[in-house]
């Protein structure tokens, strides 16, 4: 059961919320003054008959006053606030912040992911737990809810707005979230929960987490020193997510406030400048209890809801855990017509856009989006423990659609995942010599100082792990870099790698991610977190690291890149056999006619085979990566890879290519190579069809050949 408020503090509310004065309660109640400042201070509590004529006063039950669990519901009722339109006719067509950030579902679990990641409680060692819930009402359902959130009394602003929807990006997109919950009888919610974690701690409107999130834009006040964010932006895309620009919010504080910490409640709405009968609004609106110390009692704040409410307003949490619940009001995820998996072949010609509101569909992408952007938080191994708890469920009218599915970073990223735990348990290798090994190396990271000062503040040792690629991990030979909260901040490519490396995956750690008692371990978060633009999906030049280091300081970041690349291609690498190795019998069986240069009419140099490399598959297949050199020419002519069985007499058999990538410096076209303009070399890769092979692949011995044109 929740533990009452403090007297003292509460009646000090009741008295605001009903207008009364100490004055007032104490003749009512036929007693001093002075004996209802005592209790407002705490000094004395009054006895209980007295408190059953304390609740006639407020207008209340008397078990009201007694558990002190809510307030009481007279006086001033909860309501939506509207800002006034500025003095000095200015208009704004949205919230600026929402726009740096697209309705995409993906990006809103990487900023809220990391926003919770950030108010981890850390003293308990546990991770913070956040969960997706996705929440399709229809029907009476859906009408309950548009009671509770005072439909009625927003339906003249959503109308203002909708009226000049044509003349603002911000009014087309309410529109069109209006229509769709009216025509189409549905509406679906988003909700984030997190667990063990701060909530929105400090007062309505002086300098706290509450104010920084409910009332403020481009502020950011984080708890940890590896914070993720530092603009302030990742709030927005809450607002962005929404059709209808709004969000409900429900807070369990890990501080009291008001001597409270459960059930702390108010709801935002952006929505653009709009006349409502003749009078103008600035834009924002607040879902809250009129505060009685601003003037007229118009400003709405945050108000302690009972759990009747929080249960109308779909906010209820599972438990007095601390941490808070958004609830996005109309969820869309307009991203998710880019992707793949999108019907193209569906006729929209009627305005639909039932992909943008596809509750699996957005259950699908939230759980890829967790698992690729922060497999590393929710890994844990030695000493370390996992930061992070996340999954996904989704309802329709409060049935289950699809289950509560944890999100496993083993599942997602696999050998990502055991890169780190090998590395956390102490386990890792200097070279990969078997398969699931992990190398580790270190790489320098050189600070500079700071002001524009030349010279090095000191060298941090990043961390870099490689480990051989599984088929779960998505695209291989990539580098994951991270920092101290462990969401991946940067992915890239390694650029030119030998020619026939096993594919692999690698992992960056720098600043706190790789170890507290690493050298300029602090100095490194520090600097990397200042080269992060507000998306923190990679390190480079932005504003904060010119002013506070220097104009050229991002050259430190391309300088660990440089080094970050060589330590891989050093560790993938195959190792020279020697002569009567398999590797070298599979060179052997693998030829490449030696001629003199072909030439195709007057001065026509044809580009040459230059290199290769081969291997057996699994399904029996060759596998061969071929690097082609390419002559100086302003055209040159397309050519075809042709590869033959090598027999003792007559005609050499022709395979056919299973698969033919271009890897670089060239395109694959029907087979035919056609070469980069200005390139000097090209590689490309191929397998062979195995239906086609006559004999056992170990048996055969293959000639590779390029022939000009479509090699007939």
């Amino acid at each position: 059961m929740e533990a009452g408020e403090d007297f003292g503090p509460w009646l000090a509310r009741q008295l605001k919320l009903t207008g009364k004065s100490q004055a007032e309660l104490a003749e009512e109640l036929q007693l001093t003054r002075a004996a209802v400042s005592a209790w407002i201070t705490g000094r004395s509590v009054p006895r209980p008959t007295v408190m059953e004529e304390i609740a006639k006063a407020l207008g209340t039950d008397v078990g009201t006053v007694h558990t002190r669990t809510t307030d009481t519901q007279v006086g001033l009722p909860v309501t939506w606030y509207h800002r006034p339109g500025y003095p000095d006719g200015g208009r704004d067509g949205g919230n600026a912040a929402a726009f740096a950030f697209d309705a995409d579902v993906q990006v809103l679990a990487r900023e809220t992911c990391q926003n919770s990641l950030d108010e981890r409680l850390v003293k308990n060692g546990r991770p913070v737990r956040v969960r997706y819930t996705l929440h399709e009402l229809t029907g009476e359902v859906l009408d309950a809810f548009r009671k509770a959130i005072l439909w009625d009394d927003l339906h003249p602003h959503y109308s203002a707005v909708s009226q000049t929807a044509a003349h603002q990006k911000v009014g087309r997109v309410v529109d069109a979230g209006v229509r769709d919950m009216f025509e189409k009888g549905r509406l679906v919610l988003l909700r984030i929960d997190d667990y063990n974690a701060s909530g929105l701690t400090g007062d309505d409107y002086d300098d706290g987490k509450f104010a920084a999130v409910v009332r403020r834009q481009l502020e950011s006040l984080k708890s940890g020193r590896g914070a993720g964010g530092s603009y302030g932006l990742g709030k927005a895309t809450l607002w962005a997510t929404s059709a209808l620009g709004m969000v409900l919010i429900n807070s369990t504080l890990s501080v009291p406030h008001e001597g409270r910490t459960e059930r702390r409640v108010i709801g935002r709405l952006e929505l653009p400048w709009r006349s409502v009968d003749g009078r103008p609004y600035a834009g924002p609106a607040w879902l809250g209890r009129p505060d009685p110390d601003t003037p007229g009692a118009e400003v709405a704040r945050s108000w302690w809801a009972d759990e009747e409410t929080v249960e109308r307003l779909h906010l209820t949490r599972d438990s007095d855990e601390p941490g808070t619940s958004f609830l996005i009001v109309g969820a869309h995820d307009v991203a998710s017509l880019d992707q793949s998996t999108v019907d193209l072949d569906v006729d929209d010609e009627d305005g639909s856009d039932d992909g943008i509101r596809d509750i699996r569909a957005m259950h699908r992408r939230l759980v890829e989006a967790l698992g690729r952007d922060f497999w590393a938080a929710m890994t844990g191994g030695g000493s370390r423990l996992p930061l992070l708890e996340t999954s996904v469920r989704t309802l329709r009218n409060g049935e289950v659609v699809i289950e509560e599915e944890k999100v496993d970073p083993t599942v997602t990223q696999p050998s990502r995942t055991r890169a780190l735990r090998a590395f956390y348990d102490g386990t890792t290798v200097d070279r990969l010599t078997e398969s699931g090994q992990v190398a580790f190396r270190t790489v320098p990271l050189r600070l500079p100082l700071s002001g524009g000062r030349r010279g090095t503040l000191g060298t941090h040792p990043a961390v870099l792990l490689v480990t051989e690629a599984e088929d779960a991990d998505g695209v291989s030979n990539q580098v994951h870099s991270l920092r101290g909260n462990r969401m991946t901040i940067k992915r890239s490519g390694v650029a030119g790698l030998p020619l026939g490396v096993n594919a692999f995956q690698a992992v960056l750690l720098a600043g706190h991610a790789a170890g507290e008692s690493v050298p300029f371990a602090e100095e490194a978060e520090e600097f990397l977190r200042a080269a992060e633009p507000p998306e923190h999906d990679r390190w480079g030049q932005t504003e904060e690291l010119t002013l506070r280091w220097s104009h050229t300081a991002h050259h430190r970041i391309a300088r660990l890149t440089t080094e970050v690349n060589a330590a891989v291609k050093e560790l993938v690498a195959r190792p020279k056999r020697a002569g009567g190795e398999g590797g070298a019998k599979l060179r052997k069986a693998l030829t490449v006619p030696r001629r003199t240069v072909a030439r195709r009419g007057a001065g026509v140099v044809l580009p040459e085979l230059d290199g290769l490399d081969a291997e057996i598959g699994a399904g029996g297949e060759w596998r061969i990566t071929a690097e082609v050199k390419l002559p100086r020419a302003e055209e040159l002519p397309a050519m075809t890879p042709v590869v033959l069985l090598d027999v003792r007499s007559g005609s050499r058999p022709r395979l056919d290519w299973a698969e033919l990538v271009a890897v670089d410096g060239c395109e694959v076209e029907d087979g035919v190579l056609r070469f980069t303009p200005g390139a000097r070399r090209a590689t490309f890769r191929g397998a062979t069809d195995v239906a086609g092979h006559p004999v056992r692949t170990a048996l055969t011995r293959l000639v590779l050949e390029l022939r000009a044109g479509k090699g007939e």
